[in-house]
């Protein structure tokens, strides 16, 4: 058989479909794992050993309904689905479709799954994951982390480049703090970036600690305003790196401290230590956008709007505790 399976959004709602994929690719073992995704994810999605086969979202409905058709799908699962989506693989004929029950989309799916995810009774990759318990309730909720590995030699040609291009002469015993301020396109809860330089300081003088602030293609503003205001050692890295390489490099580094936004979740899938930020309302909070990582690696907080002193107190004396 083969088995489409898509998520055609931002890296980290990719991101939490993983598990969903690598579930479905242990369970269906001797068939084909298709991923349908958006062009930000496309060559990720390709260098991910459990995905055989990767489609290109494309806007033009008629240009994807083709594209479909030719991979011969026999089941399809939406971990998000929207009314364009849910019609191109009804056209596409693809005779069993699982889905989310969405409005007006799931009259085009024939196997639409009631999640009520707004209550947020589960995080979203579990839910991405029932979505597979409907078509076989004997699916194995489990997979193990990290979701993503890589050699040694992966990781460590990663970390070399960058310690060259840094001119980097660590210690066996150094300790890699980052710091990602950008906001992506769906966090509601981040920190001052006031703030995020005083976490960054406080830990600066610590023996053995070397801190990264890293930025994506989108936070030039970000970057301007935090190299005027840095008065210590840091590294400021722009990210020129694939998705892929981009994971290898942050298997060396000790704790990533983010909103919620793609990076943040890169760091869960490689299952390192986390400090990440959310919005305070139900919906925008950990308890639906958590990271993928060990729950003993994860360090989440809800931001509340107009947060004071005592709030950031909690995050900065949860970094010492950290480090400690």
């Amino acid at each position: 058989m083969n088995i489409l399976i898509t998520r055609d959004d931002k890296i980290g709602d990719f991101v939490l479909a993983l598990p969903m994929i690598k579930i479905a690719k242990d369970f269906f073992k001797d068939d084909k794992i298709i991923v349908l995704v958006s062009k930000t994810n496309y060559e990720f999605a390709q260098s991910i050993d459990f995905i055989d086969d990767v489609i290109l979202y494309k806007d033009n409905l008629f240009d994807l309904v083709k594209l479909i058709k030719s991979k011969n799908i026999d089941i399809s699962f939406c971990a998000f689905t929207h009314t364009k989506l849910a019609l191109t693989l009804l056209l596409a004929g693809i005779k069993k479709r699982y889905a989310p029950a969405s409005k007006i989309a799931q009259i085009f799916s024939n196997y639409s799954i009631k999640q009520r995810r707004s209550k947020v009774e589960k995080t979203e990759y579990e839910y991405n994951i029932l979505l597979l318990k409907a078509y076989d309730d004997n699916i194995s909720l489990n997979f193990t982390k990290p979701i993503l590995n890589f050699t040694k030699d992966e990781t460590s040609k990663q970390f070399e480049l960058f310690k060259n291009k840094y001119q980097i002469k660590d210690k066996d015993k150094d300790k890699y703090i980052v710091f990602h301020s950008g906001c992506g396109g769906s966090s509601d809860g981040n920190l001052l970036l006031d703030d995020y330089i005083k976490l960054a300081k406080n830990i600066s003088l610590q023996d053995g600690i070397k801190i990264i602030f890293t930025f994506g293609p989108d936070d030039f503003k970000n970057k301007e305003y935090i190299k005027s205001k840095i008065d210590f050692d840091v590294i400021l890295y722009d990210s020129k790196l694939s998705l892929i390489d981009f994971c290898k490099l942050l298997c060396n580094f000790d704790l990533f401290i983010s909103t919620s936004t793609g990076p943040m979740h890169l760091a869960g899938a490689v299952n390192i230590k986390t400090i990440s930020f959310f919005g305070n309302s139900l919906f925008a909070s950990s308890k639906r956008w958590a990271t993928i990582n060990l729950k003993e690696n994860q360090n989440n907080f809800n931001i509340p709007d107009n947060y004071d002193e005592a709030f950031y107190k909690k995050i900065e004396n949860k970094l010492k505790t950290l480090l400690e």
